[in-house]
């Protein structure tokens, strides 16, 4: 019946239900209109609250996960940014290893991190492998990592940068189109 159109996802399933000869119906079909709305509206409602329980997905409950872990995020920071440092507090507890360290910095860097330790030096180094220049959250990476690796150990940190064989493959166009700090050297 097009002169009262169920536009509610759920009133449609309602009225579905229902036996056929109550859908030409009026005043059914404003009843189960309305009733569908509501249902959207909770249904909506249910999924939200349901983002805000895992760090991936939460939006305006982020500020609950950043008190639980004693964070405070610079103002104006970008929510994924935000998330990674939750994520990354997350996954720093425990006792200190080399996989705590590798499972942080991935959570700040979303990308493959390989972490080496050299015993003569008491050095720990991570190297980013499939980040290009340095990644933008590394001044929290560095701080979460502060926190984590025992005080007697030196951190250091390796950027990949393009290699002279990537840029003999690329177009003119594409060496354009990269932002200067994918080059080695290239405004960090």
């Amino acid at each position: 019946m097009s002169d009262y159109p169920i536009t509610s996802p759920n009133g449609k399933e309602m009225l579905d239900e229902l036996p056929s000869y109550y859908e030409p119906i009026l005043e059914m079909r404003v009843i189960v209109q309305a009733e569908g709305e509501k249902f959207d509206r909770l249904q909506a409602d249910i999924e939200d609250q349901l983002n805000q329980r895992f760090v991936s997905t939460a939006t305006w409950d982020l500020p609950n996960w950043e008190e639980e872990f004693d964070i405070v995020p610079p103002a104006g920071q970008p929510i994924e940014q935000r998330r990674a440092v939750v994520r990354s507090k997350m996954r720093g507890f425990g006792k200190f290893s080399g996989r705590l360290l590798k499972n942080v910095a991935e959570a700040y860097d979303n990308g493959t991190v390989d972490v080496s330790f050299d015993p003569p030096t008491s050095t720990i180094t991570v190297r980013f492998i499939s980040t290009l220049g340095l990644p933008p959250n590394i001044e929290d990476l560095k701080k979460a990592v502060e926190e984590i690796v025992p005080s007697h150990l030196i951190v250091s940190y390796a950027y990949r940068y393009l290699t002279i064989a990537e840029i003999e493959g690329m177009t003119i166009a594409q060496i354009e189109s990269t932002t200067l700090d994918r080059f080695a050297g290239g405004g960090a």
